[in-house]
């Protein structure tokens, strides 16, 4: 959620340059977001909100297509030979300039061989990088700070054995741990990647299986592979304060608010948490200024408001982009028709398309516009510029439920995908995944 406005443009010179070469060893060396540069000619429009206020839309153009998106080409772990690809939730990829030349970062929640999701446990956060964002896409290079550990391993739970007095890199709260119903138990989900104030940050949640689940922010100490320590104000907790939710063999008081992330723009930065709240970070970055009472969003909720996750914060042309992970859901309309919406479960309401839907804003906070439709199927991403200021969104296709889950679709679920993104201008001001027939070829 790094801001991508205000950024010098990235010399062709410097672009070749560093397009050569191993990308593997990554310098610590100051960085920012990809330069943004608002689209030539004449912008899309708007298509027309749908009737009521919460209905979903699915037409095929806000699908990602053969024509509009790619999955990753990303490095094979041993474990990933297999199914010939990487199996990856909450897809995550951002582009920074370092030392003048675009370096691509991606990450997500990964499993471990022989299971089929990332639960009961997993084993922690992996990133690949990247000089171009169709690859080739390396695992970081963390050999060389665990030389028996897998390669672009970043942080684990199985790395307790690092903490130091003064220096905590596993909180007692992100062990593993085992009961009878589960067995192993624990888990890191939805990483994020940013730079912020000269330094690379990790920001993730603590999964449903884990002694608490909420969200922590790891620092680096050196590059974007690390070494990442555990941040001050996350060695005893989560985030923020417990909260109601979550399934119900999470222990009272476990549960804490999920899928971080940060906004940062110029000297500030802030920590979003699903699904409405945000706090300042301190100057250090090593905790929030406030634990209690965190503000909110001023929205635009739906009603009734269905459960939201994967908040994310996005600003484009001026404005603030908030976005959210929302379950379209179908039932049987009063005429007889297929009604697509984002309503909380229900009777007769089966989850269809786990979509991203946006809200705009001229203010961080607030307050947002209605929502909108702004990628089927894409739901728990980001948005992000190129290095030629293209825009992009991630997207996974939810293996879960509804479409994807479906077993002829299954094998094509759970992917690191990227969609083309498309503007429609300062006046229509709303971000969508490039719709059909719009004339932009899908380039690197």
């Amino acid at each position: 959620m790094t801001s991508s406005e205000n950024r010098p443009a990235l010399a062709r010179r410097a672009l070749l340059a560093g397009s050569v070469g191993a990308v593997a060893a990554l310098p610590a060396a100051p960085a920012h977001a990809a330069p943004l540069t608002p689209p030539r000619g004449r912008h899309p429009s708007n298509w027309p909100e749908p009737a009521s206020y919460g209905l979903a839309d699915t037409r095929r153009d806000l699908w990602p297509r053969r024509d509009n998106s790619f999955v990753l080409p990303l490095e094979l772990r041993p474990r990933d030979r297999e199914l010939g690809r990487v199996w990856m939730r909450d897809t995550y990829v951002n582009c920074f300039v370092v030392d003048g030349s675009p370096l691509y970062v991606a990450t997500g929640t990964t499993r471990v061989p022989g299971l089929d999701a990332a639960a009961p446990w997993n084993d922690g956060i992996f990133l690949w990088v990247s000089r171009s964002l169709r690859g080739p896409w390396k695992l970081a290079d963390t050999e060389g700070i665990r030389p028996d550990a897998e390669r672009g391993k970043v942080w684990s739970p199985e790395f307790v054995g690092e903490n130091r007095p003064g220096r905590t890199v596993v909180a007692e709260w992100q062990e593993y741990w085992h009961d009878e119903e589960f067995g192993k138990r624990g888990q890191a989900w939805a990483p994020e990647v940013h730079y912020v104030r000269g330094r690379w940050y990790i920001v993730a949640c603590t999964g449903d299986h884990s002694r608490k689940v909420g969200s922590f922010l790891l620092v680096s100490e050196g590059g974007v592979e690390g070494p990442y320590r555990l941040a001050e104000g996350n060695l005893s907790e989560p985030f923020g304060e417990p909260v109601d939710g979550g399934p119900d063999f999470i222990e009272p008081g476990a549960y804490y608010h999920i899928d971080g992330s940060i906004y940062s723009e110029g000297d500030d930065a802030w920590l979003v948490l699903h699904n409405d709240l945000y706090a300042k970070f301190r100057d250090d970055m090593e905790d929030i200024v406030t634990t209690t009472d965190l503000p909110a969003f001023q929205q635009t909720p739906y009603s009734p408001e269905p459960y939201l996750e994967g908040a994310y914060v996005f600003k484009h042309g001026g404005k603030y982009y908030l976005l959210h992970a929302a379950w379209n859901r179908a039932s049987i309309g009063p005429d007889g028709s297929t009604r697509h919406a984002y309503d909380p479960p229900g009777d007769g309401r089966v989850q269809y398309q786990y979509d991203a839907v946006v809200a705009v804003s001229d203010r961080f906070e607030g307050p947002y516009s209605h929502r909108w439709t702004a990628g089927v199927g894409a739901g728990h991403n980001n948005f992000f510029a190129d290095h030629k200021g293209r825009l992009w969104a991630t997207f996974f296709r939810n293996p879960a439920f509804g479409y994807w889950a479906d077993a002829a679709r299954s094998a094509d679920a759970a992917v690191p995908g990227v969609v083309r993104v498309e503007w429609t201008g300062p006046r229509g001001n709303r971000l969508y995944v490039q719709r059909r027939d719009r004339g932009h070829a899908l380039e690197e």
